[in-house]
């Protein structure tokens, strides 16, 4: 199995790759010996990152007090970790846009990972001790496993779809993929994520946040992907109802110190207020419902 999935993500390469910018960002916050001047410098290289990173940053969505007109500014006043997650949610977006695939809406696969994502910046704010922008990366991120399976297994996809919506119990998706393939999108994204050494905290939120017991370095932040996940579905459902979505893990709560009573009601209908503005934000367009 894990060679499997090793070879599907090593296939990947020939298909999606992150442009140059993400990894010249990537290698600089990595690096001690790097200033913030050089990851202004990388950031200009690409004209047309400039002018996300600036539109994202005037956006009320961060709500800075003052103008930010250059490249300097947003990384000093951003910070250096928040540029490379703006960059690496740009990138892979707009790196995956070009993937055929005729099993799924993409406006659809999107928009769920951009409610995660909302949802899991409000819920990583009211747990705390963890980086909410990072996290907000991290549930934009957490699916992205399947647009490989989609792409390269398309007709195991397919037959992992079908017997969701065959089955009388609503078998959840990632245990369908388990009993056809042998493994799950989840793994997969884990696997992609390792390859293209993106940060170990989006790693491990990735590859378990349908596993969050298996989250060893990173439980917390597993926990509220894991959670967001559930919580996307209601707003893209228009539900409060718990018993129309997938279960949240009981653990999940204990983990983050959420209360499901305080957070979920607030949560999806936040985040059903922002999701058009974000779409335009992030993307350049608000999806068709």
């Amino acid at each position: 199995m894990k060679k499997e999935i090793t070879e599907l993500v090593q296939g990947v390469g020939d298909l999606v790759t992150l442009p140059d910018v993400f990894i010249r960002i990537n290698q600089l916050v990595e690096s001690p010996n790097s200033s913030a001047v050089d990851i202004a410098q990388a950031v200009s290289q690409d004209p047309a990152f400039t002018v996300r990173l600036l539109r994202v940053a005037n956006s009320p969505y961060y709500g800075f007090s003052s103008s930010i007109d250059t490249v300097a500014k947003a990384v000093s006043i951003i910070g250096t970790s928040q540029i490379r997650n703006l960059a690496l949610s740009t990138a892979i977006a707009s790196s995956f846009s070009g993937l055929s695939n005729k099993l799924v809406s993409m406006d659809n696969f999107w928009r769920h990972s951009l409610y995660c994502g909302l949802a899991a910046r409000k819920l990583a704010v009211l747990a705390g001790k963890c980086d909410a922008e990072a996290v907000f990366t991290a549930g934009l991120l957490h699916d992205i496993g399947e647009l490989v399976i989609f792409n390269r297994l398309p007709q195991q996809a397919q037959a992992s779809l079908l017997q969701v919506l065959d089955s009388a119990d609503e078998l959840p998706l990632y245990q369908a993929e388990q009993q056809t393939m042998g493994f799950d999108h989840a793994q997969l994204g884990g696997e992609l994520a390792r390859q293209w050494k993106l940060p170990p905290m989006l790693e491990e939120c990735i590859e378990y946040h349908h596993d969050i017991q298996s989250a060893r370095r990173y439980p917390r932040e597993t926990a509220l992907v894991h959670i967001a996940n559930i919580l996307a579905q209601m707003a893209e459902v228009q539900t409060l109802d718990r018993d129309d979505v997938a279960p949240i893990n009981p653990q999940a709560w204990e983990i983050t110190g959420l209360s499901a009573a305080d957070v979920i009601e607030t949560t999806v209908r936040e985040t059903q207020a922002e999701i058009a503005e974000a779409e335009a934000l992030f993307f350049g367009k608000a999806f068709s419902s």
